[in-house]
């Protein structure tokens, strides 16, 4: 007598296989989401205490957070005045005082009361 798996058991495998992953791929979208969303608010975070920091010491709010254009990159890093530790270099944009962070939010920063939102 041979032993092995039939066809039906084989089919109910996959079957069962197919649905957990039906479940857990949308999930780990969604992952990906909350984790840009909660790095962007850390970077936020870090930036509004530079800019109190900043203006501790030198009793004045700073006029620009950086050099950046448009983008920022290893080149011209975002944020370089207020973060000590070298600025954001990547999915940040810019344009004027706007800043765009990698899940989408917005935050515009006004140099003579230092808000960052």
């Amino acid at each position: 007598m041979k032993r092995g798996f039939t066809l039906i058991e084989l089919i109910m495998i996959i079957v069962i296989l197919g649905i957990l992953a039906a479940v857990a791929v949308p999930k780990y979208f969604d992952l990906q989401a909350s984790a840009k969303d909660a790095a962007e608010k850390g970077v936020v975070g870090g930036v509004r205490a530079g800019i109190y920091t900043y203006f501790a010491q030198n009793k004045a709010f700073p006029g620009t957070l950086d050099s950046a254009t448009t983008t920022c990159d290893a080149t011209t890093p975002c944020f370089i005045t207020v973060l000590q530790q070298g600025g954001v270099t990547s999915d940040w944009t810019k344009s004027g005082l706007t800043y765009t962070g990698p899940a989408g939010g917005a935050y515009t920063y006004t140099p003579g009361t230092g808000e960052f939102k």
